[in-house]
């Protein structure tokens, strides 16, 4: 069973930083793109930031500057590292997975994608 378990969210002060965690199940991670996404109030979900299992990454032009993240392949984690926030950024952040699974012995795959809970980030005074 895949795993995504989130940690690191809370309350925070503008300008200040958070870093929040995922720690994936092993059979999946090494493989896998891992990425954060964040849904603010009323809004829509969107990529905050991904990194590709050959360490490619992608950030939104809305965090970039601010924003990091990395992966850790021996502890099967992937980090958000967010400094200078901002109240915009106050969302619930989401892990995620993305890897392509083989489903037969020819070598067809299909793509798999796995969501962690949630972590509330709130920036505010």
């Amino acid at each position: 069973q895949v795993q995504l378990v989130e940690s690191g969210g809370g309350l925070v002060q503008p300008g200040g930083s958070l870093r929040l965690s995922c720690a994936a199940s092993r059979s999946i991670f090494s493989s896998s793109t891992m990425g954060w996404y964040r849904q603010p109030p009323g809004k829509e979900r969107d990529l905050v930031a991904s990194i590709t299992s050959g360490g490619s990454i992608t950030i939104a032009d809305s965090v970039k500057g601010r924003f990091t993240i990395f992966r850790d392949n021996n502890k099967n984690t992937v980090y958000l590292q967010m400094d200078s926030l901002k109240s915009e950024d106050t969302a619930v952040y989401y892990c995620n997975a993305k890897f392509r699974k083989v489903v037969n012995v020819e070598g067809a795959t299909v793509k798999m994608d796995y969501w962690g809970d949630g972590s509330l980030v709130t920036v505010s005074s």
